[in-house]
């Protein structure tokens, strides 16, 4: 396991301060606020810290609502919805400086048989054949505001092995595309087998690419580009099969649609034996800087 690994899931064991309050800390983010999937995650670790461990994660959905500070604690303070037969729920709300920054609803199950059925997998290339972001970035450092974020963002993604099936939106900014972006992604090293873990680290590699698509349709290049300004606004997903986030897992990515300052971004993540595991929807504040 990568230290870098060993790092995130510390960032993940969060601190019990009481029955349903939980504390957890920050590490310095390529922006200046905390990362949204760190915030993401760590609820959920603070949800599914309150449920019977029979229960697994089939949802969550939340919103991002003040910037976090990387250099503040986070308090996760879990209300007990509901504890049916089948189902469990939990409400999480994330606070600093005695103000709330995220929200979010998560839904637990027992295991159940029923129906099954799921979209066609899409083609993709063996991840093994593409470039680690060690070989892709600094390609490109030309292309950054500033040459110091190649290495920021290889800091920020080193717990996780990143790799872009085509060019992504920095590589090609100025040439408007499809609006559609494939990632390849699994853990720098392996993990424990508590599915509960395994569900919080996609969560956390979630908020990573999935607004590339916006970009794309339009030519822009993000942040780190320069030429665009946002950030994430709300957050879904729905857990449908088992997977393991420390084998490669291919997060298929659109946008079907922008309008308003925002952006909409739609994925679906498979198992590299092409099993469905997870569906993703998120909309982004998608701004263009004046001049």
């Amino acid at each position: 396991m990568s230290a870098a690994l060993e790092s995130l899931l510390d960032l993940l064991d969060l601190e019990r301060i009481e029955q349903d309050i939980f504390r957890g800390t920050s590490r310095s983010a390529v922006v200046p606020r905390v990362f949204g999937g760190q915030v993401a995650a760590q609820a959920l670790v603070a949800a599914g810290r309150t449920v019977p461990e029979d229960r697994g994660a089939h949802s969550l959905h939340a919103y991002f609502l003040r910037p976090g500070d990387p250099g503040a604690p986070i308090v996760y303070s879990v209300d007990r919805i509901r504890d049916g037969r089948s189902f469990t729920t939990r409400r999480v709300v994330a606070v600093q400086h005695g103000k709330p920054i995220f929200h979010l609803s998560a839904s637990f199950q027992v295991h159940e048989e029923g129906m099954d059925h799921q979209a066609v997998v899409p083609s993709a290339p063996d991840p093994e054949t593409l470039p680690t972001a060690a070989e892709l970035l600094p390609r490109h450092a030309h292309r950054f505001s500033d040459p110091r974020i190649v290495d920021r963002l290889l800091e920020a993604r080193a717990a996780v092995d990143l790799r872009y099936v085509d060019a992504p939106p920095f590589a090609t900014a100025g040439e408007p595309r499809e609006p559609r972006s494939q990632v390849w992604f699994r853990t720098n090293g392996k993990l424990a087998d508590d599915p509960l873990l395994h569900v919080c680290m996609a969560t956390y590699v979630s908020d990573m690419t999935l607004l590339d698509s916006v970009l794309l349709a339009h030519g822009r290049g993000g942040w780190s580009v320069g030429d665009v300004v946002g950030a994430s606004l709300d957050h879904a997903m729905w857990f449908h099969r088992p997977f393991r986030a420390d084998e490669w897992l291919l997060y298929d990515q659109e946008s079907p649609s922008a309008s308003g300052g925002r952006g909409l971004g739609q994925a679906r993540i498979w198992t590299a034996d092409g099993e469905l595991a997870i569906t993703v929807i998120q909309e982004g504040l998608v701004r263009v800087p004046r001049d």
